[in-house]
């Protein structure tokens, strides 16, 4: 048995930037945290007594005989891109809902990809993992995504990150503990109970590249603004940073917000909130606010009709967590030796 954990993230500033059809023209840029939610993937060897020879168990169970069969599209790229191709049982949980905007999808394949490079037996580094991840969602599976989470998942902590055509840059951002510490206090997470495929929303808003090319560049301009806030500045003007990329972000494209989401958002303002935004491409799921510790009394009973979730960061990224590699081969083996019944018992 072996299990990985990899963390979910929140990105602050530059989301729509990081995809490569911004980037290869224009320079992008993110400033983004990992946050202590997760999502585990364990794999094991599956022994020879079944009449398939791959187990998939995430919200559905899937029994399979080839890496073809399975309908799953990340398992089965990343069974493929590994060359893992039988006798593979995988499990999957998470902290937190699919499709709610903190890069579950690109965390999931980081994860898996981690956990089947040590079933190789394999180290993989944090820079091949978010490179692998990147190719297994754009090249193969051909989804609309950028290139933030995976490297977040990978990586881990809070990071200002450079895209250009050329190369990627992975900067941390170093914070002394009391600074970090107030940091973590200011942030709220909501959720609106909407979940939407990000791939969807982005689509949209890359289909719109010309006409936003203005509000792109603002927004990429953002993060060093909103790093240089971060190092040194009030937490109010950080907050209102936040809103003003939010509402630069709702003009990419109509698919971003919806009333409801704005109206929620309105409430949390009115009560004290300095700012805050949608995460991930828009369309729902979780919305962060930013505010004083002192006002978030009165900032959960205006936003009582959405799910609060305590977050913290998160700084080890993806990990392995448990590995007993060979625990199973050796029970299969055992079992072809002895009997499939020495084995059950």
């Amino acid at each position: 048995m072996i299990i990985s954990r990899t963390p979910l993230r929140v990105s602050f500033f530059g989301g729509g930037t990081d995809y490569p059809d911004w980037f290869r023209d224009h320079h992008g840029a993110v400033l983004a945290t990992t946050v202590d939610k997760y999502i585990y993937i364990s794999c094991r060897h599956l022994p020879p007594f079944f009449d398939h020879t791959l187990r998939i168990s995430y919200s559905q169970l899937e029994h399979v005989n080839t890496v073809d069969a399975i309908g799953h599209p990340s398992v089965r790229e990343c069974l493929r891109f590994t060359g893992v191709d039988a006798n593979l049982e995988v499990h999957t949980d998470a902290d937190l809902p699919a499709r709610t905007g903190l890069g579950s999808s690109s965390a999931f394949t980081v994860g898996l990809l981690h956990v089947l490079h040590a079933y190789r037996g394999e180290l993989a580094t944090r820079q091949q993992l978010a490179a692998e991840a990147t190719h297994v969602e754009r090249d193969a599976i051909h989804e609309s995504v950028g290139c933030q989470d995976q490297i977040l998942a990978a990586y881990g902590g809070l990071n200002l990150v450079e895209f250009s055509a050329d190369s990627t840059s992975v900067i941390p951002v170093p914070l002394k503990a009391a600074r970090l510490e107030a940091f973590e206090s200011h942030l709220m997470l909501f959720y609106s109970g909407i979940a939407r495929h990000a791939s969807t929303v982005a689509a949209q808003q890359l289909a719109r590249l010309p006409e936003n090319r203005r509000t792109l560049s603002r927004m990429y301009d953002m993060v060093r603004e909103g790093h240089a806030l971060l190092v040194n500045a009030a937490w109010r003007d950080f907050g209102e940073l936040l809103h003003e990329s939010w509402v630069l972000k709702r003009s990419l494209a109509a698919s971003v917000s919806t009333g409801r989401i704005d109206e929620a958002y309105a409430r949390a303002r009115h009560a004290g909130a300095f700012g805050g935004k949608l995460l991930g491409a828009g369309g729902g799921g979780f919305l962060l606010v930013f505010a004083d510790p002192e006002r978030q009394g009165a900032i959960r009973s205006a936003l009582a009709d959405l799910l609060p979730v305590p977050v913290g960061l998160d700084s080890t990224g993806s990990q392995i967590i448990f590995y007993q590699p060979n625990h199973g081969a050796e029970l299969a083996a055992s079992g072809r030796r002895h009997g499939a019944l020495a084995y059950q018992r």
